[in-house]
């Protein structure tokens, strides 16, 4: 039997059906953004012409885990070697390689939720049992008396999401100590799902490789579309020690065996432009969120204080709304046309219905334009 249709299909479908705004999918669809950087575009254009269009070696072209370890060098204050990182098709086919290699049939994996829908269908294909705990909101923090409660000596993986989709919270240093302590104890490899780094607009991202306990113990994924706005170009990675990353590299092997090439030297040199470049990259994704933000206030919606990835979260309650999540995205959809996503729909078991996510990845005038109804849609509830 096949899986049932998820929720963000069904949302994309209805809104597309209905001519509504659609503030559920997660992709940039803003004129500063376009169908990308020209920077990337143009150093694409350039490889599929001038370079070779045949097999890259499997673990990634040299020149782009050169750039990734470089990269991460500057902005994290990370020491990687090429060797040590592994080039992937997207960054969900590098959990899936670092889950089918890391975990054996019967092994216990912690999940934390809300959490993206891909992870426990890739621990069950790698014959895992998931062990699942939860965020706390409203700040949604980690728990770690839940954590520790979760892990023992069937404990094989701890998978973990930061910046998280769908709250935007972050785990700092002070908390990845104590994780690296329960992760010692168990001897549990730690999959860190990291693809949001680079979509901070306020604090500072730490990652767990920088945790002196962990650095061994460490499977860092990164992503490639959610840095440069290139969500359709699926080049991911995975960062870790050399006995990690070749066991990663040994699966992916039989997974997508490579990437494109000329995706592949394209990223290679967005990696390597400034700073200064990366930080007005996100200028308008910060512009979008104050400007949604400011006008989801204003209409009396308490917006969760999460300040990374392209996502904001509604609490209902807290505005007044005495609906469940999918019941509101259900009837802001039909009656309102703006779609959202529910954030139940993160969950595998036991779900806060408290709360909705929206999408900012978008232009100024769908944004205004969402607002008016979501505002004019609170007034006819509230």
């Amino acid at each position: 039997m096949p899986p049932p249709t998820t929720i963000f299909e069904r949302q994309s479908r209805l809104a597309q059906e209905l001519g509504a705004i659609n503030l559920g999918q997660g992709f940039p669809d803003m004129p500063e953004i376009g169908h990308g950087p020209r920077a990337l575009l143009a150093a694409a254009a350039r490889a599929l012409t001038e370079r070779s269009s045949q097999y890259p070696p499997m673990r990634g072209l040299p020149a782009l885990r050169s750039a990734i370890a470089d990269y991460y060098a500057r902005e994290q204050a990370l020491t990687l070697t090429p060797e040590e990182v592994v080039v992937t098709s997207g960054a969900t086919e590098a959990l899936a390689a670092a889950l089918l290699a890391l975990v054996r049939p019967g092994d216990e994996v912690v999940l934390v939720q809300p959490l993206y829908d891909a992870y426990l269908p890739l621990v069950e294909r790698a014959g895992g049992v998931a062990r699942l705990i939860d965020l706390t909101p409203p700040d949604w923090t980690l728990p770690l008396d839940a954590l520790e409660a979760a892990m023992s000596n069937r404990t094989r993986v701890l998978l973990l999401n930061t910046p998280n989709n769908p709250t935007g919270s972050r785990i700092d240093a002070a908390t990845w100590t104590s994780i690296a302590t329960l992760c010692v104890r168990h001897d549990v490899t730690l999959i860190c799902d990291e693809v949001w780094e680079a979509m901070i607009f306020g604090g500072t991202h730490v990652s767990p490789l920088s945790i002196p306990d962990l650095r061994d113990r460490t499977v860092k994924i990164g992503s490639a579309g959610k840095i440069f706005s290139l969500t359709g170009w699926k080049v991911g990675w995975a960062c870790a020690a050399p006995p990690l990353a070749d066991a990663i590299a040994a699966t992916h092997q039989f997974l997508t065996f490579t990437t494109a090439p000329a995706l592949q030297w394209a990223v290679a040199e967005g990696l390597a432009l400034p700073a200064d470049w990366h930080d007005a990259h996100r200028d308008p994704y910060r512009h979008a969120r104050a400007f949604l933000v400011e006008r989801l206030v204003a209409a009396g919606y308490a917006v969760l204080p999460g300040a990374a990835t392209w996502f904001v979260i509604i609490d209902l309650a807290a505005s007044g709304i005495a609906l469940d999540d999918e019941t509101f995205a259900h009837r802001l959809l039909v009656e309102a046309g703006v779609a959202t996503i529910p954030v139940s729909a993160f969950y595998a078991t036991a779900p806060q219905t408290g709360y909705v996510r929206l999408c900012f990845a978008k232009d100024e005038a769908t944004l205004a334009s969402a607002a008016d109804k979501l505002a004019e849609f609170r007034r006819a509830l509230t």
